[in-house]
């Protein structure tokens, strides 16, 4: 499966974004994850096949939205309240084999291109 994110960008702390990770197929578990420099992939969310179950990092619960249109094979990560530590490359992943939605970045064996955000104070 071939995977494409795209949405990033520069925004104010309090502000918001939506990134896109469009997908080659729609028969996959497909999960975000982020890198900021110098510190380890951390795990964002997560979304099932058929998009009705989620799974979220604590540090985004409450702010963050993950949703998938499997017509449109894309999957979206609506960011708010974004807050300067959210500040990383933002990677989509995904596997067809995942169980309960893996925060663990070995459970996925493809991935994208990442798109870097950005958050200033």
């Amino acid at each position: 499966v071939q995977l494409q994110a795209s949405g990033g960008g520069l925004v104010q702390a309090g502000g918001y974004l939506r990134l896109s990770c469009a997908a080659s197929g729609s028969t996959y578990t497909i999960a975000w994850f982020r890198q900021a420099p110098g510190k380890e992939r951390d795990f964002v969310a997560a979304v099932s096949r058929s998009g009705g179950s989620t799974n979220y990092a604590d540090s985004v619960k409450g702010r963050f939205n993950i949703s998938r249109d499997n017509v449109k094979n894309t999957v979206y990560l609506q960011m708010n309240s974004l807050k300067p530590e959210d500040t990383a490359v933002y990677h989509c992943a995904a596997d067809n084999n995942v169980v309960s939605l893996s925060s663990t970045s070995s459970r996925y064996r493809y991935w994208g291109p990442g798109t870097q955000v950005t958050v200033s104070s």
